[in-house]
Parts: C-alpha cells; sequence; structure tokens
C-alpha cells in the first residue's frame, strides 16, 4: 500500500505537504485505504493487538497469547464506556507504569470536554498518536485544493488557542487534545509549507491568557489583511467570539495598526516580541479598517475587512450547527467549510466534499487512523437489555440511511469503547462510509465545548426550584434550549409555574438561574466563570398552560397523545415561538457560578475534583 505523505517527520499543523506530488501522494493515499478499507481494518487492529499485547486488560479477556488474537478479539472483549475504565484510569494518573491499557508508555491525558459525574474524562494517550493526528491533518489541503485552487498564494487566520495544563498525582500531564496538539514538536516544527502560513505567530497561540492571545491573533490578522486568503477556529462558537472581541475592541486594534505600538495591556513579553516582528505603523491600513468596522451594520464584515478570503473553516455539524445563520450574517455569503471529524479518544476522518453545504457535510473515516465498529441505533437506545459486542458491525458492514453510535478500538489502548456520537450513513468512499453527524448521545444542551444531558439538567431544576417554596409556588413543567442569537450564546429555561398567594421576587428567580448553574458540571462553569463562551443562563416565566398548548401543537403534527410527554430540550424554530409568545417574566443568572481554578485532585472514581488552595489552572 501506499505510504502517507511525509507527514511523519515535519507534518504541518492543517494541511498537507506543498509539492504536487506530496498532494497526488495524498489522495493516492486516501483512494486506496477506503478502496480496501476491510483489509486495512483488519491489518490495524492485528497491529493494535500485537502492540498491547502486554497490556493487563486484554490479558483479562484472554485475548494477549492467543493464537488469532484478532479472532480472539472479536469473540471475547466487551464494549465499554469511561465509567468502565476508570479504576485502570486512575491507577495510570497515580503512577502505575505497568502495561495497563497500552504496551507503550502513558505520555499524557487527554482531557475531553464531554463529562463523566459531572467531571471531564480524561484519556490516556501514547506519543505516537500525535503522528496520527498529523496524518489527518496532512490530508485536509490535498483535499481542499480540488475544490478551491492558490491557497498557497496568501496565509490562514485561523484562531487557535491553548488552554492551561495540570498534572496528576504521578506527573502526567493533563490537557485538552488542541493544546497538546499545539504545544507538540509536531506543529511548532512544522516545515515551511504555503498552503499553511498563518497569520497568527506560534507565541501568540500558545498564550494561555485568552485576552492577550485574541487580542494579538486578531491584530496579526488585521495587519495580514490584503494576505488572508482564509479565515476560521475550531467551531463556530470560538469563530464568532472572536468577531464579538473584534466588535467590542476594534478601536484599540485600529489604533495599534495606525501607530505601529502594541497595546501596553498585552503584557506577555514572547506576545509582544512576536506581534512587534509585523507590525508596523501603517496609518493608511488603519483608515480602511476603521470605514468597516464603523459602519452602523456588521453585515457581511468578514468578506469587507479581509476581501481575498474564500471560506470559513469551522465545525458547524452537531450542536455547532445553531451558529450558521450568524456565521452567514457576518461572512456575507462566503462559504462554510467542515473539514475534519476528531475528538480527545481519537482522530476519526474527513470532509472529502469539503465545500458542501453545512447540511450536506458527511465524513469518510480513514481506515488507518484506529479499528472502527458501528453499534446500531435500536442496539444503544433506551432498550430493555444493554448493548452487547455481539450487537457491533464493522466500517464496510454498515447500511445507507441506517444510524450507529460510534464503537473504537485505538493504538493507545481503549477496547471497543463508545465514543458517544451518533452517525448516519450518507454514502460511500469506495468501501468505506460516510457519515453524517447526528448528535451527542444523551446530551440535551450544548454552547460551546459544554456537553450537558437531561440527567443533570433534571437534577439542576429540581434543586433550584426549592427557592420557590417559601412563596407558595411550585414547577408544573419545564423545557429547555441552546440560544445561540446572543454572542455568547446561552441556556434558556422555560417554567411553568403553580403560584401561590404570594408573587416570586424577581430576585429569587435570579438565585433559581445561579442555582442550576451551580449544578451543572465543571465544563460548563469553566465556560461560563473563565472562557466568557457561555452567557448567563436564563429563566423564561410562561403562562399558565403553556404546556398544554405545547402538546396540542405536537399532537397536531400526528404524535400520540397516549405517548406524549413535555420535551426536555427543544430546538429553535415553530416550538420555541409557541413558548416565547407566552413569556410572562425573563430573569438571569446575577453573577457567574463558582468555578475554582485550583490544584486537582483524584478522587476515588477516577475523577478530578478541584480543592480551594491555589495552584495550576484547571483545563
Amino acid at each position: 500500500m501506499p505510504e502517507a505523505p511525509s507527514a511523519k517527520t515535519t507534518p504541518p499543523a492543517r494541511g498537507g505537504a506543498f509539492a504536487p506530488g506530496a498532494h497526488r501522494e495524498a489522495l493516492e493515499f486516501i483512494e486506496h485505504v477506503t478502496a480496501n478499507a476491510g483489509k486495512v481494518q483488519r491489518r490495524v487492529l492485528a497491529e493494535i493487538l500485537s502492540q498491547n499485547a502486554p497490556a493487563e486488560y486484554l490479558c483479562r479477556y484472554g485475548v494477549s497469547g492467543s493464537a488469532d488474537a484478532v479472532d480472539a478479539f472479536l469473540r471475547l472483549v466487551p464494549l465499554v464506556t469511561y465509567e468502565a475504565l476508570q479504576p485502570d484510569i486512575l491507577r495510570i494518573a497515580n503512577g502505575d507504569t505497568s502495561p495497563i491499557l497500552s504496551g507503550k508508555p502513558i505520555s499524557e491525558f487527554l482531557t475531553s470536554s464531554g463529562t463523566s459525574g459531572g467531571e471531564r474524562k480524561h484519556q490516556p494517550t501514547i506519543a505516537d498518536e500525535l503522528d496520527r493526528r498529523s496524518l489527518l491533518y496532512s490530508l485536509q489541503m490535498p483535499v481542499m485544493s480540488q475544490s478551491v485552487a492558490g491557497l498557497d498564494k496568501g496565509k490562514a487566520m485561523y484562531l487557535l488557542f491553548v488552554k492551561a495544563e495540570s498534572r496528576t498525582p504521578g506527573g502526567l500531564v493533563a490537557r485538552p487534545v488542541l493544546t497538546s496538539y499545539y504545544r507538540s514538536r509536531q506543529f511548532l516544527e512544522r516545515a515551511h509549507d504555503p498552503y499553511t502560513e498563518y497569520t497568527s505567530p506560534n507565541e501568540a497561540i500558545l498564550c494561555v491568557d485568552s485576552y492577550q492571545s485574541m487580542y494579538a491573533q486578531l491584530l496579526c490578522g488585521l495587519v495580514h489583511r490584503a494576505d488572508v486568503l482564509r479565515v476560521g477556529a475550531v467551531f463556530a462558537s470560538g469563530f464568532l467570539r472572536a468577531i464579538r472581541f473584534l466588535e467590542k475592541h476594534w478601536p484599540r486594534l485600529c489604533r495599534d495598526v495606525r501607530t505601529g505600538a502594541l497595546d501596553p495591556e498585552i503584557t506577555d513579553r514572547g506576545v509582544r516580541d512576536a506581534v512587534g516582528r509585523v507590525l508596523r505603523a501603517d496609518p493608511a491600513l488603519a483608515d480602511e479598517i476603521e470605514a468597516e468596522c464603523g459602519r452602523a451594520s456588521w453585515e457581511g464584515i468578514i468578506r469587507r475587512l479581509w476581501p481575498r478570503t474564500k471560506y470559513i473553516d469551522v465545525i458547524v455539524t452537531g450542536a455547532m450547527s445553531q451558529y450558521i445563520p450568524t456565521l452567514e450574517f457576518y461572512g456575507g455569503g462566503l462559504p462554510l467549510a467542515c473539514t475534519m471529524y476528531a475528538s480527545s479518544e481519537c482522530y476519526f476522518g474527513l470532509n472529502l466534499n469539503p465545500m458542501c453545504k453545512p447540511s450536506d457535510v458527511a465524513y469518510t473515516l480513514i481506515p488507518t487512523m484506529c479499528y472502527f465498529e458501528f453499534l446500531p441505533l435500536h442496539s444503544s437506545n433506551n432498550g430493555k437489555a444493554e448493548p452487547s459486542h455481539r450487537d457491533l458491525v464493522g466500517l464496510v458492514d454498515v447500511k445507507l440511511g441506517h444510524d450507529y453510535e460510534l464503537v473504537v478500538t485505538t493504538y493507545s489502548g481503549l477496547y471497543r469503547y463508545r465514543v458517544g456520537d451518533v452517525l448516519r450513513v450518507a454514502g460511500f468512499k469506495n468501501e468505506a462510509p460516510m457519515f453524517e453527524f447526528i448528535r451527542r448521545r444523551n446530551v440535551a444542551l450544548s454552547i460551546d465545548s459544554d456537553k450537558t444531558d437531561e440527567t443533570e439538567l433534571h437534577a439542576a431544576v429540581s434543586g433550584a426550584v426549592q427557592h420557590l417554596a417559601p412563596f407558595g409556588a411550585s414547577l408544573v413543567e419545564y423545557t429547555s434550549y441552546a440560544d445561540a442569537a446572543t454572542i455568547p450564546g446561552h441556556y434558556v429555561l422555560f417554567w411553568e409555574l403553580r403560584v401561590g398567594g404570594t408573587a416570586v421576587p424577581a430576585s429569587v428567580f435570579e438565585d433559581c438561574c445561579l442555582s442550576v448553574e451551580e449544578a451543572l458540571n465543571s465544563v460548563y462553569r469553566q465556560c461560563r466563570a473563565c472562557d466568557k463562551s457561555i452567557g448567563p443562563l436564563e429563566i423564561r416565566v410562561v403562562s399558565e398552560g403553556t404546556f398544554d398548548k405545547l402538546m396540542d401543537y405536537a399532537i397536531s403534527g400526528g404524535a400520540s397523545i397516549n405517548q406524549y410527554k413535555a420535551p426536555r430540550c427543544v430546538r429553535p424554530g415553530p416550538v420555541v415561538d409557541l413558548l416565547d409568545a407566552r413569556v410572562q417574566g425573563k430573569y438571569f443568572s446575577p453573577k457567574c457560578p463558582k468555578w475554582t481554578p485550583g490544584n486537582k485532585q483524584w478522587n476515588a472514581a477516577g475523577r478530578e475534583v478541584l480543592s480551594n488552595n491555589g495552584g495550576t489552572p484547571a483545563v
């Protein structure tokens, strides 16, 4: 089989080697592994089991030492969730260096935006995974260049950020997967590549102060205004935060361009030096920026500020799809490119038609990344019996139009691990299926990297309504939605109440808002209190009988009156319009919920808990 492009030694950050031959090799690689997906997958599983043969986990199930490890694995190894692995993860975090999950040393923990019991998941990984991630990045630009010409003739304004790191009791670093990548030699020592020339200097990307990082990256993007061919961030929500930041701070940024002097509030020495290498006094450029930013409307501001831009590169699938109208407003008709599918557990695949409409995005899973299996959705939903590994189907055996939950076996030592993503087969690239991302399993609300499920939301609401009891009021029914119309977006709860004889003061409803926020997971609270990527939670009190009207609406659309139950989460559209039309009062959380960036301890369940004695900020 052909080798992947030369990503293993000096992989570019978000694209492939620039030589035309390298682009051709990349496309041939994709063609080969998708045409032989079944054989490649069998080889990948054999490689994983051989590499991890010493792992205690595989020994438990009789896989290690078996004459046919692949056959033994397929027969014996069960489906697992993160909770089942927590005892093993805790041992690794506490410093046990024996081969528990992996035959290779664990190099660090990757913190997931998903939560377990209200705290971030921590996925152990090995050093080799950085090369696999780099490989997938190296395939992006060869694919994109088939649709968009001339991307080597300018720069990319990608807004990339890191978060602070922590360490486990055993000394291993714990950090988000993108922070790990941006701090790696694969990113920092990448070869020069005209297809991946960034406006943001590394020093600005690696600055953990989000204000200084954002300010410096936007300033450099404005300085290189005439050269920018594409703009983007990882998630749509993050890119819109940058636009909101620009709306607020453009006069200061404009002043820096005019005078050639960086704002004194940017105190990070590395950032100042890096920006100083490109910032020069340019009154004419400052006038151009001021003319565009000073207009009454910011519609089309991306295209107006960076007129050579060909597309906006952001993830707009899943929960991020709620931001598409706002992106279209600021983009002024620019295409939205959604290029890659990845998670903390593993990087998965690419959108081979990256300039398609957001509604048509489908990811082709690259068969060399890990061993893929799929749990038919009827086996993973709320059925009576727990799903079994016997229900799984392989990568080449999925059926067009069917929904599945993704299950992976990785080189790092996850075996038949339920990722939690629900995918729909939208087509095939040779033997390899193309999947539409449908949703996260059990996730009700999400604005940024937060993921709140119905159980967690219900517990938070149940606690908050206790504030109403002294006034004789109680909760009749509720639902929620993620409001992305504001920047940043925020959670909205619709409450219908049964009131007593005493009016409930506005301050009590505000206390209810804060109580809900305090009860949500640490990822949500970090987004609210530290990252400022989520706005204050809002409660909208609706009039009596509103949820009866909601049921009438559902029944008129074909729902069964015998099976109807009020949804705990709704999407923007007619249902939200119906609820909003009956709102009697709106109340917001008066302050940020508590989130302590303290030292992290590991509890007996294998999760982090926060202490209050200062130290390393949480990731």
